[in-house]
């Protein structure tokens, strides 16, 4: 399967936001390849705040089954949440299960005025009632559950994606 471009869907995703952008509106990534789109889209947006980054580790639905994914890494917020216009970034929307966490995560650091969802691409597949208001690309069929689209980010900041086996 062939993917779109991932630096040309970060301009295409930049350019379906910045109509709606706020005077208080702030990006957070959800680490670690959010974290990534969340920082180009600051950059491409001319936003005030610097970029936040969350780890939804410890707010996952499977933690007690599972334990700590990965490595896990700070939760850094570097401005208040209230009353702010959050635009939640990850890069691929698959089950809403990271974007659920990752909301629990951001409203024990207040009680923002809204929360957007914005993420490079759609892979179908949804277990939760989730969706993204920006999305630059929606997959025409889901990925199998044996297939993870992941997006990568070379040593002079360009992201590509890239299909793995799970």
């Amino acid at each position: 399967m062939q993917f779109p471009d991932a630096e040309t869907l970060c301009q295409h995703l930049a350019d379906q936001i910045r109509p709606s952008l706020q005077p208080n509106t702030v990006l957070i990534g959800i680490r670690t390849g959010g974290e990534w789109l969340a920082r180009r889209l600051h950059t491409l947006l001319g936003l005030k705040e610097p970029p936040g980054a969350i780890d939804i580790s410890f707010y996952r639905d499977d933690y007690g089954a599972r334990g700590l994914h990965g490595r896990p890494q700070r939760t850094d917020i570097p401005f208040s949440i209230e009353d702010a216009a959050v635009i939640l970034v990850d890069d691929v929307l698959y089950t809403g299960r990271t974007t659920r966490a990752a909301l629990n995560e951001i409203f024990d650091f207040g009680r923002p005025a809204s929360v957007e969802l914005a993420v490079l691409v759609d892979r179908g597949g949804r277990e939760l009632p989730i969706a993204a208001r920006y999305c630059a690309h929606t997959l025409p069929e889901p990925l199998p559950a044996s297939q993870n689209l992941q997006l990568e980010q070379t040593e002079d900041g360009n992201l590509s994606l890239r299909l793995i086996d799970a």
